[in-house]
């Protein structure tokens, strides 16, 4: 790391936190030439692999503008919105690599997004999975109502209690 003040070419580690959610390092440095202080800001760059065979910086602004489409019309908030990119951006950082192809960000949206709005995930796990016919949507409707039904204590799906 060179000195910002007198461009010596070390520099001494006086002090390192941890910040946004342990995303980010910050270093206080010093330099053994000049003495002066300053601060660095470190990140881990993730990397995501384009069908294409380009890779571009990881977008948590794409993740919500792909979920937003999905949820257009649905009774979804942005601070709903907001939230699983957050837990899309912290699952696909937690498996570790530093380059992550873009079919696994797709597949990381579908189970936060299926919690959050069940039309919502259908629309985007037809693009996702690659629905190519009605049996696609059906099958994909009768485990999600299955899975239902198995989370309800008395066994039936969850419904409004009548008046």
């Amino acid at each position: 790391m060179h000195c910002p003040f007198c461009r010596h070419t070390d520099s001494r580690v006086v002090d390192s936190r941890t910040s946004d959610d342990g995303a980010q390092i910050r270093r206080r440095r010093q330099c053994p030439d000049c003495g002066r202080r300053f601060t660095t800001i470190e990140t881990a760059g993730l990397t995501v692999l384009k069908r294409s065979g380009a890779s571009e910086p990881f977008s948590r602004a794409k993740v919500l503008a792909g979920v937003r489409k999905a949820c257009q019309g649905r009774p979804v908030t942005e601070d709903q919105l907001a939230v699983l990119a957050q837990r899309v951006e912290e699952g696909v950082r937690a498996a570790g690599n530093a380059e992550v192809d873009a079919h696994e960000v797709g597949m990381a949206i579908l189970g936060p997004l299926r919690e959050l709005d069940e039309v919502a995930y259908l629309r985007f796990a037809s693009v996702y999975q690659a629905f190519e016919s009605l049996e696609d949507f059906e099958s994909a409707i009768t485990l999600l109502r299955a899975e239902r039904e198995a989370a309800a204590p008395d066994g039936r799906p969850d419904r409004i209690p009548a008046p």
